[in-house]
């Protein structure tokens, strides 16, 4: 055999030939190869020709191969160089074999360590622990045998959907986390979407638009890159187990007689069970989920249609408050662990017995109870229409079919007796609110309205003690006025709780320019949530804030028609809750004269502002229809 003749056929092999596009190497037959290839890496020993020889190659045409003046003309010739000696990306696997095998046993392994994370990944952050990734998988192991079974065309199908669909499935448990973390439940797939909406607009309103597209931004790349490396994850290891299928098959049986016998037996990693269903479980639950979210408009159509009141005469309609101005006022995230943790009790305490003694003294009782609002975390909207409805709204969907609907609202009740202008101070809202003609008021201050020029305080557009001021400059203040009816949202206890404001002399509020100076002496929220602890005692901060404000401006204005009702609208965060999934709030009740609380004496509430760790808990849906009755002709 000529040189020339070798040197042509070392080139034609490499160069008609495509560069494998996995770290595979030369492609290997499903039944299994010679050998000749390196099962991990890039090929091994010389380019064999087509024909299976594994020595120099034969001329196919017959030709001589060791004519001098062929050998000769050979050696004058410099032959080219051949493409697997240059550098680049796509000759390095030749060049470089040992590190190629390297690289490509490294990402094998990271392929399935995703694989597994993925599929032992909790969908709760305070389950995350060692235990929980060193458990067997049943999906894992069924998943495996189905693949090492299907034909090759099926089989790549199979896992191009599989790796999709995991990667689908990780970022659901992702948006869990984050549900959790702030609602205290999993993300619902049917009715959850709008809070999208909601969260990006929180970002905005907390971090400005700069931080809302950088978190949107990161957040669409971390999902398509999921997608792409739980796919890309499991066609690698799908190879490998062919390519090693009797090793493949064998662990595969193992693995599953051992998930029989640790579920048989229970075996256990502290508390973690080792053999987990837990995806077929997770996704169990998803599908009833998605049954029962698309039969509740069904179900709350059916509630809705029942109102006691419906047919009530307006004449009729809460005659025991008449002359009365009548205040709802809701605190935000004002929850029950502000009375009851002990981190915060005792500030708390001292805060509510002082407001209790001062507005004694002013000549006002009080009595308190709990309430059991639909949300926790956040949702203030469904828990204020759960408590002017009496209908349970625990979703947006339902919150849409109210809003859309002639249901009867406390508010609408008010108005409807021709007694009362009904009025809203809303410093939450800062731009168009049109469900807010829902609830039958004749005007509404949003936080356009109420003459504010300070700043922001994070989410907070307006501090809750210049809302309370506005309300008695812009409608209780004024002279020659009928009863008002007034729904007052106070805001400064929402999340982030940093920087807040303080009490400051009402005399110095003016128009809310001084709170420029308060806000800097302020916290700042990025400090502060590094540390659950700093978060939790800014939230006892903020809700002592929100009372103090209240509270004084009762001391300060209210008069012998005063009737105020304030309640918490749902828990806060579980960051401040430390895993209490109680959803309780306090509601108080609080007028000078004595005949309001007479007729609410039967309701057993505690006397103060506190309410008793045994006082009577209702549902927020059953307060309307009792405060209907209780200052109704019959009270």
């Amino acid at each position: 055999m000529s040189l020339f003749t070798r040197s042509r056929q070392l080139s034609d092999t490499t160069e008609g030939g495509a560069e494998p596009d996995d770290d595979t190497g030369t492609a290997e037959p499903e039944g299994g190869g010679n050998g000749s290839a390196d099962p991990e890496g890039g090929a091994t020993g010389s380019a064999e020709p087509e024909g299976g020889a594994t020595g120099t190659a034969e001329p196919q045409d017959g030709t001589a191969t060791d004519a001098p003046e062929s050998a000769t003309r050979a050696q004058r010739t410099p032959s080219a160089p051949s493409p697997a000696a240059k550098p680049g990306w796509f000759g390095w696997r030749r060049r470089y074999p040992r590190t190629a095998r390297g690289v490509s046993v490294g990402l094998t392994v990271l392929a399935g360590a995703l694989v597994l994370f993925a599929l032992l990944v909790p969908n709760r952050i305070e389950r995350i622990e060692f235990a929980s990734f060193v458990r067997i998988p049943a999906e894992g192991v069924l998943l495996a045998g189905l693949l090492l079974a299907l034909p090759s065309k099926p089989r790549r199908i199979t896992a191009v959907v599989t790796g999709v669909f995991l990667g689908l499935v990780t970022v659901l448990k992702f948006v869990d986390m984050g549900f959790y973390q702030i609602l205290a439940r999993p993300f619902d797939l049917v009715l959850d979407w709008i809070l999208i909406e909601n969260g990006t607009d929180f970002l905005r309103e907390t971090f400005g638009r700069t931080g809302q597209v950088l978190a949107v931004t990161g957040v669409i790349v971390l999902f398509v890159a999921l997608l792409v490396l739980t796919t890309l994850a499991v066609v690698r290891l799908t190879n490998l187990m062919v390519r090693h299928r009797p090793v493949a098959g064998r662990t595969v049986l193992i693995l599953g007689t051992a998930w029989i016998t640790c579920m048989t037996l229970g075996v256990q990693i502290g508390t973690v069970p080792v053999a987990t269903k837990g995806n077929a479980e997770f996704l169990g639950n998803r599908v009833e989920q998605v049954r029962a979210g698309l039969a509740d408009a069904r179900v709350f159509e059916k509630q809705a249609s029942v109102d006691a009141f419906a047919k009530t005469p307006p004449d009729q309609l809460l005659t025991g408050l008449r002359g009365k101005d009548v205040l709802f006022t809701f605190i935000e995230s004002y929850g029950r662990v502000a009375i009851d943790d002990p981190a915060m009790a005792q500030q708390t305490d001292a805060v509510l017995k002082e407001g209790t003694g001062r507005l004694k003294a002013a000549g006002f009782a009080s009595r308190s109870g709990w309430l059991r609002s639909p949300v926790t975390g956040a949702g203030s909207w469904l828990a204020h229409s759960t408590f002017l409805s009496g209908l349970w709204i625990k979703n947006q969907q339902r919150y849409r079919s109210l809003t859309t609907s002639d249901r009867m609202t406390l508010t609408k009740y008010f108005g409807k007796t021709g007694a009362w202008r009904t009025v809203g101070v809303v410093p939450g809202v800062r731009r168009a609110w049109p469900e807010g003609k829902y609830f039958g008021l004749d005007h509404i201050y949003d936080s356009e309205h109420l003459g504010y020029h300070g700043p922001y305080f994070s989410w907070t557009p307006v501090p809750d003690q210049f809302s309370m001021e506005a309300f008695e400059r812009l409608e209780h203040g004024r002279k020659d006025r009928e009863p008002i009816m007034a729904e007052i949202i106070l805001a400064s206890s929402h999340n982030p709780w940093s920087p807040i404001a303080h009490m400051i002399d009402w005399e110095d509020l003016g128009d809310g320019s001084v709170f420029h100076r308060i806000k800097k002496e302020g916290t700042n929220p990025t400090e502060v949530w590094k540390d659950p602890e700093k978060v939790r005692a800014e939230y006892r901060k903020a809700i002592e804030y929100s009372i103090r404000s209240l509270t004084e401006w009762v001391e300060r204005y209210g008069d012998d028609d005063t009737v105020l009702v304030f309640l918490g609208d749902h828990q806060p965060v579980p960051t401040v809750t430390a895993g209490d999934t109680g959803k309780d709030v306090p509601v108080t009740i609080v007028a000078h004269d004595k005949k309001v609380l007479d007729r609410v004496a039967d309701w057993g509430w505690t006397d103060g502002l506190k309410p008793a760790e045994d006082a009577p808990r209702w549902g927020m849906d059953k307060f309307r229809d009792r405060f209907m009755t209780a200052y109704g002709p019959q009270g």
